[in-house]
């Protein structure tokens, strides 16, 4: 989830939250990217981090609140001199044209698409919408505005993921219940084509165990799941969100699996498990670390996890939220081993080619 820094009660708690002009950065210490090692950060900021690997290339996305964002490398680690360009802009005065959040890239056929959250200048608006390119480099060639992306319920909804299972496309994202904020769940829906939900929305999760709960604000307090990201390994599929207030510093990774072969539209089908997957660790300089991504190193042999963390506690949603790569096994169980948090500046070996 994008951007919040400081509250007052009489300002919408996700309105201020994703304002990508709200906090001036601190410098970091710089991300190296020299021989066959680097260290972490990537960039001084990056919330909502995102990246694809096409062709030789990735391209990394995040959060800027105002446009829709891409960078072209084929070194992840040297991020910071990748080719930046900002793709599409939308027009003042529409119901997508403000708080543009958490936006992902993806491919469908032979065209892109990214989906993302806007809304029309006030956070209950938030909808989930879609752009297409159908230039091979999606770095390259025009972005088609399609619409807004939604299932019959037509409520709040922020932080879109979607994801093909033999042959079947599905959508997962964050959002209310009902018409009023006070907790975010998880949703899965089924979609006909990239800008279609042809099937209700199904609770996956909800806030329930205490390290999913934390989410305190001046006056009123919010439970959350967000930032859904889709992890398939050997028969399983693995969702994998963020849990608790992102302006606190008990944002974690949570996780819920389901067999590959079940029917994904049935509550009944996911599991979640009790404990967080990763968390703050101040020794590394990571606080509240969440809203990630997957990738594959360029030998597709090695499995890599793309996350945001801030360097110093307290500092909640705002700019200050760096991305981290690091690299991820697997337990002997079949879930994902993302272990704890590489310190800030600590070396790492780059992923293989």
């Amino acid at each position: 989830m994008p951007l919040i820094v400081a509250f007052a009660a009489s300002v919408p708690m996700w309105a201020a939250s994703h304002s990508a002009a709200q906090v001036t950065s601190t410098p970091l210490r710089s991300s190296a990217a020299s021989g066959d090692s680097f260290t972490n950060p990537l960039l001084e900021t990056g919330p909502d981090p995102w990246v694809v690997w096409w062709k030789g290339f990735y391209y990394y996305s995040n959060s800027t609140g105002t446009n829709l964002t891409l960078r072209k490398t084929a070194d992840i680690t040297d991020l910071r001199h990748a080719e930046k360009k900002t793709v599409w802009t939308p027009e003042p005065g529409q119901q997508w044209s403000y708080e543009l959040w958490a936006p992902e890239l993806h491919h469908w056929g032979d065209k892109w698409y990214i989906y993302f959250a806007a809304d029309a200048g006030d956070n209950a608006s938030h909808r989930i919408y879609v752009v297409e390119n159908d230039n091979d480099d999606p770095i390259e060639g025009t972005w088609t505005f399609k619409g807004k992306v939604s299932d019959p319920s037509d409520k709040w909804a922020i932080d879109p993921t979607m994801f093909e299972l033999k042959g079947e496309h599905y959508l997962v994202w964050s959002g209310w219940e009902g018409d009023k904020d006070g907790e975010q769940d998880l949703f899965i829906a089924h979609m006909s084509d990239p800008w279609t939900v042809d099937s209700p929305r199904t609770l996956i999760s909800k806030p329930t165990y205490p390290w999913e709960k934390h989410g305190d604000l001046p006056g009123r307090h919010v439970d959350v799941n967000e930032g859904p990201e889709v992890l398939l390994h050997g028969d399983k599929i693995f969702i994998v969100f963020s849990a608790s207030g992102c302006w606190t510093d008990f944002y974690a990774l949570g996780l819920i699996q389901a067999k590959a072969g079940a029917t994904l539209l049935d509550p009944k089908s996911w599991t979640k498990f009790n404990h967080p997957f990763l968390s703050t660790d101040p020794m590394a300089g990571a606080f509240g670390p969440g809203h990630n991504g997957f990738f594959k190193s360029p030998d597709a042999k090695e499995d890599w996890i793309i996350y945001h963390a801030n360097p110093e506690p307290g500092e909640g949603c705002g700019n200050f939220r760096s991305p981290r790569i690091q690299r991820f096994t697997w337990n002997a169980d079949g879930t994902p081993d993302f272990g704890a948090p590489v310190p800030l500046g600590q070396p790492l070996q780059k992923p293989a080619r």
